[in-house]
């Protein structure tokens, strides 16, 4: 028979929130940690907004968040939720592996990067790292080196020297949104968002509208 002053003392189980757009994963990752102690899968969420409202929620000690999201991708989603929540620890789980992914989600805030094709074992590892205050990031991936990338000035991407607002404007016409749609939803006139949508092509390089898609895809920045 187990003590009861042994189970009172123990501390509460640190609370996850699991944001990806597919249920699938929500469902395995749920599965996985409902076998661990000390670990609690505290909610979901399928899209950027959806983990924004989440977090503030919830407020959960730990968001396993992807990337590639609908709407508002992980990297915006966990800029937004750890200026509002810093001591939360964010721990990405992507199919995106390459370095400039890895890059990016740090310089966002997360402390930790699991890709995908990893296995459900290091992904409880990865998570009890960063809840104890460490750093993690899968193998192939020189941890000293991920927290270089930390504090060195490397240079921005083209899409993170986008405003908040270029960013969504850029999120809405790639979704299909027109000019006018765009202005309604922000409250701003359609010569306005003409202009963000001028603004956009010149900082990232392109031409036209289907080259801007062209540049989401390629850089993986939204779930299309």
């Amino acid at each position: 028979m187990s003590n009861p002053l042994v189970r009172a003392s123990s501390p509460p189980p640190v609370r996850l929130l699991v944001v990806d757009d597919h249920g699938i994963v929500r469902d395995g990752i749920t599965a996985l940690f409902e076998r661990e102690d000390g670990l609690q899968i505290a909610g979901h969420a399928a899209t950027g907004e959806e983990a924004i409202r989440a977090a503030q929620r919830i407020r959960p000690d730990m968001i396993i968040m992807d990337l590639v999201l609908p709407g508002l991708n992980g990297i915006d989603a966990t800029r937004c939720i750890l200026s509002q929540l810093p001591l939360t620890r964010i721990l990405v789980l992507s199919g995106c592996g390459t370095a400039e992914h890895v890059y990016r989600a740090m310089r966002a805030g997360a402390r930790g990067y699991v890709v995908k094709a990893a296995s459900g074992a290091m992904l409880v590892l990865a998570v009890r790292t960063v809840i104890a205050g460490h750093l993690y990031v899968s193998p192939g991936i020189i941890p000293v080196a991920a927290e270089q990338l930390l504090n060195d000035p490397i240079p921005k991407t083209p899409y993170e020297r986008l405003s908040a607002r270029e960013r969504e404007v850029l999120h809405r016409i790639v979704a299909g949104a027109s000019s006018s749609d765009i202005a309604q939803h922000l409250a701003l006139s359609s010569k306005t968002i003409d202009s963000y949508r001028s603004r956009l092509m010149v900082k990232l390089g392109v031409r036209n509208r289907s080259a801007l898609i062209r540049f989401v895809i390629d850089n993986e920045l939204i779930a299309l």
